[in-house]
């Protein structure tokens, strides 16, 4: 569903949408209640003993929405009022951002979810992605390292001063003529991790492209991974804690969310290796007890569901193991945890070692 939001492609969405909201028209002037199909995707189910076809970007059916059910009356509101909001946005060549559309209609919309939920039916109903639409995602992910490019006119010069924070652009799809000599890329779940990195001068001594999505990542993040992996043809290796939320994290990377599956394929990195941190790193580097945290309830349920992801069994089973070892051990350790050893081990032995020593998954 990506593609640029060039003059034509506006077009055809506000076509779409005049078609959209005529059909609703005409069902209503004619006494019918509209009824409104949209399509469901998955990237993993829970099956293991089938043959699966998750990662085909198949359709996991039909959602039927109804003003004859009482529950899908106000979320056809919705849909229609946010909607018409993207409609303005495009025939003006306008953008907006979630929370924008969401404080439009505070007292309809309720919270930012069901924004969120409408954003993603319209992106399905209308094939196409989010920025599309015009809505864009207020950006948190930066990046470091050895790469150089343009986004609408702004030059992004990282080579300059490697070790230096920049801002990842929202508007990914403007982003051209992107330089670089690194050698591979890094993702790193944590901003504390990236800034311990270009303290440490990481960039400058490794020759690298140093990513953070600051936790979860956001849409640009991905998409702008996504663009340098296939622009650049670089390895790359994701760091990320030692704990079910850093491993959901690395796993939103390399096989997308399940909210946006509609779009996986254009925001997964099925190219990325899980560097660490492992569950079997902490007797390999001899972390002391006091750095272990015990597992807590609501961690080992999150544990237990992932490991019923089917891709997990099917694509990297290494990574299936490792999770299941730190339920069995009912411990988690942050990156930061390396630290015992030296302020710099992470950065002078830990990624080193294990990029030149091929100990990734």
């Amino acid at each position: 569903m990506e593609g640029k939001r060039s003059s034509s492609e506006r077009s055809v969405l506000l076509r779409k949408i005049r078609e959209f909201t005529r059909a609703i028209v005409e069902d209503l002037s004619n006494g019918r209640s509209p009824i409104v199909l949209i399509d469901r995707f998955r990237n993993y189910c829970t099956n293991q003993d089938a043959i699966c076809y998750c990662s085909s970007d198949l359709l996991n059916g039909k959602e039927t929405l109804t003003l004859r059910r009482e529950s899908h009356v106000h979320r056809l509101d919705v849909l229609l009022r946010v909607l018409l909001i993207v409609q303005k946005l495009l025939q003006e060549n306008r953008h907006g951002s979630k929370r924008d559309i969401y404080y439009m209609h505070p007292s309809v919309f309720s919270e930012q979810s069901v924004v969120d939920r409408a954003i993603n039916d319209i992106c399905i109903l209308m094939q196409c992605s989010r920025h599309n639409l015009n809505v864009v995602s207020v950006g948190k992910g930066l990046v470091m390292g050895w790469i150089r490019f343009l986004e609408n006119r702004r030059k992004f010069d990282c080579i300059n001063r490697p070790n230096m924070a920049h801002p990842i652009p929202v508007h990914v799809e403007e982003v051209k003529d992107i330089v670089s000599v690194a050698h591979y890329i890094l993702v790193v779940e944590k901003e504390s991790v990236f800034e311990r990195l270009a303290n440490d001068q990481f960039c400058n001594a490794n020759r690298c492209i140093v990513i953070t999505g600051r936790g979860y990542p956001d849409i640009p993040t991905r998409r702008f991974l996504r663009l340098l992996i296939d622009k650049l043809c670089l390895p790359a290796y994701c760091l990320v804690d030692c704990d079910p939320y850093g491993f959901d994290i690395l796993t939103t990377y390399r096989f997308g969310s399940m909210q946006m599956a509609y779009d996986a394929k254009y925001l997964r990195c099925p190219e990325v290796c899980w560097l660490g941190a492992f569950p079997s790193d902490s007797e390999k580097y001899c972390l002391p007890q006091q750095c272990l945290l015990p597992l807590t309830a609501q961690d080992r349920r999150k544990i237990e569901a992932m490991l019923n992801r089917c891709y997990l069994q099917r694509d990297v089973p290494k990574w299936r193991l490792e999770l299941e070892l730190m339920l069995q051990r009912g411990v988690k350790f942050e990156i930061e945890a390396l630290s015992v050893h030296s302020l710099s081990f992470l950065s002078q032995e830990y990624i080193p070692s294990k990029i030149q020593g091929g100990v990734h998954i």
